[in-house]
């Protein structure tokens, strides 16, 4: 998918740069959640709706190792469920043209189903002694939406200033893309 987005204008790259770019700053930025853990955004959004979900899967992948090696963001022990959290499941939310076609919702739909996933994969690691897995999904799910909710609003807007300034100075760019 690379290569078929990158073959129709070699000027994609650029934007396909800046969008890793995005997401390794965007979910870089840390904030303290509830219980001591943290939340971030994952700005895979915009690269889903630019790209799709594939090559953002890649984007995401790339962004993550570097964290995880660079900034002990997640840590390698962690670097399989967090791909598939940040890297897989937002970005094919985010990159379904069949959920709505407004940035906005995109990025923030697939910003809360990150955060679902993650929820999911902690209750399976630590099923509560009184009520199981649905306990602690409940639990995880209480946790992230505390902060993930505004983060997510504020990644939706981000994404939609992003695309408007794309659709100013990146026509050509965009029209590659068959945006």
């Amino acid at each position: 998918n690379i290569k078929k987005v990158l073959g129709n204008d070699r000027r994609t790259l650029t934007v396909l740069a800046l969008t890793g770019a995005f997401v390794f700053v965007l979910s870089s930025l840390k904030i303290p959640s509830v219980t001591g853990s943290c939340s971030h955004m994952t700005g895979t959004g915009l690269g889903a709706i630019l790209f799709g979900p594939c090559v953002t899967s890649i984007l995401g992948i790339i962004v993550l190792i570097f964290q995880a090696i660079l900034l002990a963001h997640g840590g390698l022990t962690t670097l399989g469920a967090n791909c598939f959290s940040m890297a897989i499941a937002g970005p094919i939310i985010s990159g379904s043209y069949k959920i709505t076609s407004e940035s906005k919702c995109k990025a923030f739909l697939g910003d809360l189903f990150t955060y679902c996933v993650t929820s999911f994969q902690l209750a399976l690691a630590y099923p509560s002694e009184v009520g199981g897995i649905g306990a602690s999904i409940a639990k995880f799910l209480g946790i992230f939406a505390t902060t993930q909710l505004p983060l997510a609003v504020i990644e939706g807007i981000l994404t939609v200033v992003i695309v408007i300034a794309l659709e100013t100075y990146a026509k050509d760019e965009l029209s590659s893309l068959e945006f």
